[in-house]
C-alpha cells in the first residue's frame, strides 16, 4: 500500500474499520507526516488530531462519510505534532479529549529530578499547552459504537505516552515506528521505561501497529525484536567506549553516529544521554559530579 509517499489529506482504508489521514507536516523527524486514524463506521473514535494545521482539520472534517460523527479525540502523547489540533476539533465536534495526562505527567523519579534541575529543552516540540478533559488509567477500557479501545501506558518516548489496543491490533504512537526508531530525549524521554514499554507490547501478539508515522508495521514482533536489540547494540558501544576512558554524551553522539547530519547531532546526543541515564541507573556507569545533561560519565 504504501510503497510510494501517500498524499496528504486523503482518507486511506487500512481494514478493521480504520481508517488514515496524513497531516501536511513531514519532516526528518515525522516522515510523510502524522497519522490520525479514524476508528468505527459511525460514532468514530479518532486517535492522534495531529498538529494545529486548518488544512489537516478540514481533511479530518471531509473525510467523514454521510452519517458518521467523532465522539471520541484520543491523544497517544504531546509532542506538537500529535496533540495541538485536540482541542480545535473538540470544539467543531463535542467530543471529549482522551489522554494520559498533560505534558509532564508520567516523568520517572529522575527524570523529574533532571526536570526540576533545569535540563535543557533540545527542541523535541513538547505541546506546553495540551489538557485532556479525562486523563486515562493504564488498562482502562472505554467502548463506542462498534468499537473498544484499552489505553496501555508505554512511556519511553514521552512520559505521557498511551498505546491502545483494539483486539491483535495496536496503534502504538511514536514508541514504535517502522521506518525509524523512536526518539528518547530526556527529561520526557526515558529509556529505562522505553525497554520495559516495548518489552509489554511484545508480550502481546498484537497482528499490526499502526504508528505515529509511516506504513502500518505488519510484523510488530519483528520489530519490536529489532528495536531492543539496536539499544542493547548501542549500549554495547557506548560501554566500549567508556571502558577507554570517562567521556560525555555529546563526545560519545559524535563517535557512534558517524552517518548522522549535523543538524540532527543534537537528537543523538540525548539519545546516548538517554542510554546513559539508564545506565547509571542500573548501577553501570556513574557521572563524575552531579548528573546533568553535560556531565562527563565513567564506568562504575
Amino acid at each position: 500500500m504504501d510503497q510510494v509517499r501517500p498524499a496528504t489529506g486523503k482518507v486511506y482504508d487500512l481494514g478493521d474499520d480504520v481508517h488514515r489521514i496524513i497531516a501536511p507536516n513531514p519532516s526528518p523527524m515525522t516522515y510523510w507526516g502524522t497519522n490520525t486514524y479514524l476508528i468505527g463506521t459511525r460514532g468514530l473514535a479518532l486517535i492522534d488530531p495531529g498538529p494545529d494545521s486548518d488544512a489537516h482539520l478540514s481533511a479530518i472534517l471531509n473525510g467523514l462519510r454521510p452519517g458518521q460523527h467523532i465522539s471520541h479525540i484520543f491523544v497517544t502523547h504531546s509532542h506538537v505534532d500529535h496533540s495541538p489540533l485536540s482541542r480545535r476539533l473538540a470544539q467543531q465536534t463535542g467530543a471529549r479529549i482522551y489522554a494520559f495526562g498533560p505534558s509532564g505527567s508520567g516523568r520517572s523519579e529522575i527524570m523529574q529530578k533532571l526536570a526540576k534541575a533545569g535540563i535543557e529543552d533540545a527542541g523535541e516540540g513538547v505541546d506546553p499547552d495540551f489538557e485532556t478533559d479525562e486523563n486515562l488509567q493504564d488498562k482502562q477500557v472505554l467502548k463506542g459504537d462498534g468499537w473498544t479501545l484499552t489505553a496501555l501506558w508505554t512511556p519511553g518516548h514521552l512520559g505521557n505516552h498511551l498505546c491502545f489496543q483494539m483486539g491483535d491490533v495496536i496503534f502504538c504512537g511514536d514508541l514504535v515506528m517502522g521506518w525509524s526508531s523512536s526518539l528518547v530525549s530526556p527529561p520526557d524521554g526515558d529509556l529505562t521505561d522505553f525497554m520495559a514499554s516495548c518489552k509489554r507490547l511484545r508480550k502481546l501478539g498484537a497482528r499490526v501497529f499502526h504508528a505515529g508515522h509511516g506504513a502500518p508495521i505488519d510484523t510488530p514482533d519483528e520489530r519490536l525484536d529489532w528495536l531492543i536489540a539496536h539499544r542493547e547494540g548501542r549500549e554495547a558501544s557506548i560501554l566500549a567506549q567508556l571502558a577507554k576512558a570517562p567521556v560525555d554524551a555529546t563526545t560519545l553522539a559524535r563517535a557512534l553516529y558517524t552517518d548522522t547530519p549535523g543538524k540532527q547531532m543534537r537528537a543523538a546526543s540525548r539519545n546516548v544521554l538517554a542510554h546513559l541515564i539508564d545506565l547509571f541507573g542500573r548501577a553501570v556507569v556513574k557521572p563524575v559530579g552531579e548528573l546533568h545533561e553535560t556531565a562527563v560519565f565513567e564506568l562504575v
